[in-house]
């Protein structure tokens, strides 16, 4: 289980930084509603052929400033 949560507003920016980074996910594999979060870090683990532990700190890491424009 994780703690991550992630708001709409935040995926719309998180979503953009995983698509600059990921370029070969789709809108299906990045679709997300809020409360949703373990579906979609099992998807994005899947898709990216790595653990959940990496997706929950990519997104963590992220989520902790949406500012900085990397990921």
């Amino acid at each position: 289980m994780t703690s991550l949560k992630i708001t709409k507003t935040d995926w719309e920016i998180l979503k953009l930084k995983l698509l600059r980074k990921y370029n070969h996910l789709s809108e299906e594999d990045l679709a997300y509603n809020e409360g949703e979060e373990k579906e979609l870090i099992s998807r994005l683990a899947r898709r990216l052929k790595r653990k959940e532990e990496y997706v929950i700190y990519t997104l963590g890491k992220q989520l902790a400033d949406l500012d900085i424009n990397r990921l």
